[in-house]
């Protein structure tokens, strides 16, 4: 943005300068709109506003839609009317739509006031379906034709279809009352005769979501089918637009941001973090810190539970921190794979029983290797201990990392079945989990076998 920001200095030194306005052009078309993005924070508010309206109104269009939304509000606000209407019937209606709901009420206001009648109906339509659904996601320029016609006559029906289509790679096969009944590739109709009918040539079991599918689950189905694009429908299979891979690929990031915002404990929705007020970012962060402070003070009964154990072999409290650690460890290990297994589909509730037996045996040979590490360390290293000492710790610690493996594999199942997201059962959660039950299994272990 180097170049970029030079001329925008020299254009406010002298702002009457048209030079610099068709340098500003030219040095504009070499970026292209991920360049654009990446430098933006490099402007203020002036500096974007200008860059903005140097760009070509495609451009403007595909730009502000992939913009945070501070930024999208500053420059919608600032922008002539004349300007905004160009912007906003330039965008695609889904685009638009996520500006809209971005946005305060209003600038809201101001951009519906500004949409020609026919954007504005195609706006207020999505508009009525939640943005986490399949329908807040959709556009409504898709191709649709009839089973009746002939090959020939869909491809002149696809010649004259307005440009802005999202996508003609699929032509959607509707009836009279708009329900879907099939649809067609671009690639099978070109290889067909021109005289075959679209019935005769149309896949008639379609893959589609219905409109209040949950966006994840939505992006799960595109994937699995490798489509470009999926169908929404409503409850009585009527066509109401379609969701497109692009669109998917923005829920997939927003959805894996939300996800590790989880597991380390931190609440809200995935949001940029320069565009998080710091109140913002307390209010995200402080309730989970409170709640795993305060479960995290259970250790300290745990310990006073022990004292006389821990007074009478003073070595125990030496071991404290490996045992938590490691515990902690192996526990995350173990629930970010059933993490990942929920959430891409390979893993259901009904294998839990298969999952449970392979952490089991997974936890045994992790556990001895542990033991058998930490039992070695303990006699040859320092501050050394007796080989009796060291052998309950070893023991102990194989327990403990059984017994977060089996923890580890459980708890993600559980909060799944309940319609939790099992994202909250990783990362600080756990760790806190397997502290206070760990030390628990350290100290009742290391009791049997000393006082063996």
């Amino acid at each position: 943005m180097s170049p970029v920001l030079n001329i925008l200095k020299r254009m406010e030194e002298n702002p009457s300068n048209q030079d610099c306005s068709a340098a500003l052009k030219d040095a504009l078309a070499s970026y292209d709109l991920t360049d654009l993005i990446d430098g933006w924070y490099e402007l203020d508010n002036k500096q974007a506003l200008t860059v903005f309206l140097a760009l070509e109104q495609e451009d403007r269009g595909e730009l502000i839609s992939e913009l945070p939304p501070g930024d999208q509000q500053n420059l919608v606000a600032s922008l002539s009317v004349e300007a905004a209407k160009d912007l906003f019937e330039e965008m695609d209606p889904d685009d638009l739509v996520d500006l809209i709901q971005s946005v305060s009420p209003e600038v809201r206001q101001e951009v519906l006031s500004h949409l020609s009648p026919e954007s504005l109906k195609e706006t207020e339509f999505l508009l009525r379906f939640d943005d986490d659904d399949a329908a807040g996601l959709m556009t409504t320029r898709y191709a649709a034709i009839r089973e009746g016609i002939t090959v020939g006559q869909a491809m002149n029906f696809l010649r004259k279809a307005p440009e802005n289509l999202e996508t003609v790679y699929y032509i959607y096969v509707v009836d009279g009352l708009q329900r879907l009944s099939g649809v067609v590739s671009l690639r099978q109709l070109l290889i067909h005769p021109d005289n075959r009918r679209i019935a005769e040539i149309m896949e008639r079991n379609v893959v589609s979501v219905r409109d209040d599918t949950d966006q994840e689950e939505t992006a799960r189905v595109l994937e699995d089918h490798s489509f470009i694009a999926l169908p929404v429908t409503d409850r009585w299979n009527r066509l109401l637009g379609i969701v497109t891979f692009d669109d998917m690929i923005d829920v997939i990031r927003e959805e894996q941001t939300e996800d590790v915002y989880r597991m380390s404990a931190i609440g809200g929705e995935a949001e940029e973090y320069l565009d998080s007020s710091i109140p913002r970012l307390i209010w995200m962060r402080l309730p989970w810190l409170v709640l795993l402070l305060l479960a995290g003070t259970i250790t300290t009964n745990v310990l006073a539970g022990y004292k006389s154990l821990i007074g009478q072999f003073s070595f125990l409290a030496l071991f404290i921190p490996v045992i938590t650690q490691t515990g902690g460890n192996t526990g995350a290990q173990s629930s970010t794979l059933m993490i990942r297994g929920l959430a891409t589909g390979h893993l259901h509730f009904r294998l839990i029983g298969r999952a449970f037996l392979k952490e089991l045996a997974t936890g045994v040979a992790i556990g001895i290797a542990t033991g058998l590490v930490i039992f070695l360390r303990s006699i040859l290293l320092p501050p050394g201990v007796q080989t009796t000492e060291a052998l309950s710790v070893a023991v102990s610690l194989s327990a403990v990392v059984l017994f977060a493996s089996l923890l580890g594999c459980l708890v993600p199942f559980i909060v799944d079945r309940f319609g939790g997201d099992p994202a909250v059962a990783a990362g600080p959660l756990m760790s806190t989990l397997i502290d206070v039950a760990g030390l628990t299994v350290y100290f009742e272990v290391s009791r049997l076998f000393l006082a063996g």
